[in-house]
């Protein structure tokens, strides 16, 4: 019989019509739970109930370094915000004011969430994260306040965000 199964053998065909999802590899989340306590020895967030926290230091807690010092150290972004345009170079200082007042807020929210670097580029700026949830807070609150285009590419097997804002002069 052509196209049967013999189930009893063990036999099934391959089936090339389905599309297999791999997950997503990140080298810099924690694997398994971490003994607690555990401190990050750069920033002092605290491992606690599987989560990092910013929590009062505990007496003689283990210490390995979090997943967002670990990309600082390695400069290795999960997020990069371009910023361009005419207005950018107009209200320089008040844009760069409100991408580092996300930052500190998302960093008091949530301890993995950092700013890396602010840096110019290319006649712009650039500015790294350590996750792609701040990338994208600092996108939609330029968007809210200055207005302009922004567009969002996310690159899943990454686990990379890239953010770019732009608004020509007034």
């Amino acid at each position: 019989m052509t196209g049967s199964v013999n189930f009893r053998s063990g036999f099934r065909p391959v089936r090339r019509d389905k599309l297999i999802q791999e997950r997503v590899h990140d080298t810099y989340k924690t694997r398994g739970k971490l003994p607690e306590p555990t401190v990050c020895p750069e920033c002092g967030a605290v491992y606690h109930k599987g989560r990092w926290q910013w929590l009062p230091q505990p007496d003689r807690p283990h210490r390995q370094l979090c997943p967002a010092c670990h990309r600082v150290r390695d400069k290795f972004p999960a997020g990069y915000v371009t910023l361009a345009g005419g207005f950018l170079t107009q209200h320089r200082d008040e844009i760069l004011h409100l991408v580092r007042n996300q930052g500190e807020q998302a960093r008091a929210e949530h301890p993995l969430e950092r700013i890396i670097a602010i840096n110019d580029h290319d006649g712009g700026v650039l500015v790294t994260t350590t996750g792609i949830h701040l990338a994208r807070r600092i996108g939609e609150a330029l968007e809210h306040a200055c207005h302009g285009e922004l567009e969002f590419h996310y690159n899943e097997a990454e686990n990379l965000l890239r953010v770019h804002w732009e608004r020509g002069a007034v």
